[in-house]
């Protein structure tokens, strides 16, 4: 960002978050996708039977309501999850994503980068088909499109006709990144995170009344 900066260049980024990422993925699409990146089947139908028969319930006020069948969606909380998310997301991508930097992807965090604003558009409505396909969805109103370097009448990105949300600062894995292309804030924000850090240990760490052996575990 800060090269298209400093070269005076326009940069289109639209950050695009999944509904319900994890409910939403279907069994069979799940199957498929870990069959396609070469699990040995004998894991394919371990995983099968991890997820064969699962049952819920659901807490409200009054009490839990009768079991009933889990048929789409990945396991809350399992660690496996994460994994089996993953190897869904490689597959789909594999039809639509473009080299880094331009489709950059962590989990369900997805971001598209073009130099044209209509490229960028044309690459979120690939994305929203590939994965409407396979029942799932992206999410209208957490999705994000910012413009670095922008010039007078860039103008905004669609997707199916609704506008994007355009913002002038997207947190990004815990990051914070702008679109004028600067980093201060985000330097000033971990500045401010360390000496937070400081501080609460720093009363124990400058008193001489305590040993270095208790010292060294803070």
């Amino acid at each position: 960002m800060e090269k298209y900066r400093d070269s005076q260049r326009e940069l289109h980024c639209v950050f695009v978050d999944l509904e319900k990422a994890y409910d939403r993925v279907p069994r069979e699409e799940l199957w498929y996708c870990m069959r396609k990146s070469g699990v040995a089947e004998k894991y394919v139908r371990v995983v099968q039977d991890m997820y064969e028969r699962s049952r819920t319930v659901v807490r409200c006020a009054v009490g839990h309501t009768e079991e009933f069948k889990v048929e789409v969606g990945l396991h809350q909380g399992s660690a496996l999850s994460p994994f089996l998310f993953a190897i869904v997301m490689d597959q789909l991508s594999e039809e639509v994503r473009q080299e880094s930097p331009w489709t950059m992807m962590f989990a369900d965090d997805i971001v598209i980068c073009s130099e044209s604003r209509e490229q960028v558009e044309e690459n979120l409505e690939r994305w929203r088909f590939a994965l409407e396909r396979r029942a799932m969805k992206v999410s209208r109103s957490k999705t994000e499109y910012m413009c670095v370097n922008e010039r007078e009448g860039s103008g905004t990105v669609r997707l199916q006709g609704e506008e994007v949300k355009k913002v002038q600062e997207f947190k990004y894995l815990g990051s914070t990144v702008q679109s004028n292309g600067e980093c201060g804030k985000e330097v000033k924000k971990r500045v401010q995170a360390g000496w937070n850090g400081w501080r609460k240990v720093s009363g124990v760490l400058c008193d001489r009344k305590i040993s270095a052996r208790i010292k060294g575990k803070v």
